[in-house]
């Protein structure tokens, strides 16, 4: 008994006492810790049953001795998303504030190509990491946090606890969208959304189909509420766009999951002589510089990306100077109404 006081007054739990724990090498647990290429099932659940045991993280103080480079890692998504500059530009703005460079790595819509990213990175021995719209799982983020501060955006995991999320309130945003389209007279409002098949359930899109389905249930209109998915994100909708479009059941008015797909769908529209909004009307999400447009016109919910970028950066930076408990924060989103409603 007295063995075990002293075990557990004598500081937190290392890498040696995880490795004697589980009764392997420090440099499997290593391994375990960076999801190394070849680790097997059993030597990876030996490993995580002695870190969950342990309460095992990697200590800020040795981090401190190492010294700080003063870089950050970024991973977003992609490139082609015009959203993602103000989140990027609000974080750097932070970073660069405090004295810190921001280095981007791009994941390109592929859990692999993200994982050897964020390997890089913790390699590179950067101080933090902010991830947008990651298509790992959260639970494979848990492992890296336990490398390095990581703060994650458009991921919804407010159960996380060792790594901090901030994100649109993106039930509430798809509610307003739908609400601003009924608001305008429509009941007959479908959700123009993507497969997710092959997508966690952190994504922003299912948080907004689940808002669209409870303004349609509020509002009495659950019976017409549909929808609609394109294929994956990232491959070519124009045809199923141009189906939709064609369709003889198509709903008098549509919320479309993010302005990446609801400024070709308008597009479509009016070049195919549908007009928009007295044929069909149409609200996106994310309210991106190209929905601003004049000739664009198209009503569309802002996220406020420079104040995610700025509180997420904020938040890492506070990860990176030794706080240790999880926050979840949510950015209030409102509608931008133009023509296209």
């Amino acid at each position: 008994m007295k063995k075990q006081m002293v075990s557990a007054t004598a500081g937190r739990a290392t890498i040696r006492h995880v490795a004697a724990d589980a009764g392997v090498s420090v440099a499997a647990v290593s391994k375990v810790l960076r999801n190394a290429y070849g680790v097997s099932d059993i030597l990876r659940q030996k490993v995580e049953t002695s870190i969950e045991k342990l309460k095992y993280r990697p200590s800020v103080a040795a981090r401190g001795m190492r010294g700080r480079t003063y870089t950050i890692g970024v991973l977003i998504i992609e490139l082609t998303n015009p959203f993602l500059a103000g989140v990027i530009e609000g974080a750097n703005d932070t970073f660069s504030d405090n004295n810190y460079k921001a280095l981007v790595g791009i994941g390109r819509a592929a859990s692999a190509i993200e994982a050897s990213l964020i390997e890089s990175m913790i390699d590179n021995h950067m101080d933090g990491l902010l991830i947008i719209a990651p298509r790992i799982s959260g639970k494979l983020i848990e492992r890296y946090s336990r490398q390095i501060p990581i703060v994650v955006i458009a991921h919804h995991e407010p159960q996380a606890l060792s790594y901090d999320t901030v994100n649109s309130n993106d039930r509430k945003g798809a509610y307003l969208a739908a609400e601003a389209l009924l608001q305008q007279g429509y009941e007959d409002i479908a959700m123009l959304s993507y497969d997710l098949s092959e997508s966690p359930s952190s994504v922003v899109v299912l948080q907004r189909e689940i808002g669209y389905t409870e303004f349609m249930k509020q509002a009495g209109l659950e019976a017409r509420s549909r929808i609609i998915r394109l294929p994956l994100v990232a491959t070519d909708r124009s045809a199923e766009i141009q189906t939709f479009l064609n369709s003889a059941d198509r709903p008098r008015a549509v919320f479309v999951w993010s302005d990446l797909d609801a400024v070709p769908l308008l597009n479509a529209a009016r070049t195919s002589g549908i007009r928009v909004p007295e044929d069909l009307a149409i609200i996106g999400y994310d309210n991106s510089p190209h929905a601003a447009i004049p000739l664009v016109a198209l009503s569309s919910i802002d996220q406020n990306p420079a104040e995610l970028g700025k509180t997420a950066a904020e938040m890492l930076l506070s990860r990176i100077d030794g706080r240790e408990e999880a926050q979840h924060v949510l950015i209030e989103p409102h509608v931008e109404k133009r023509s296209s409603v």
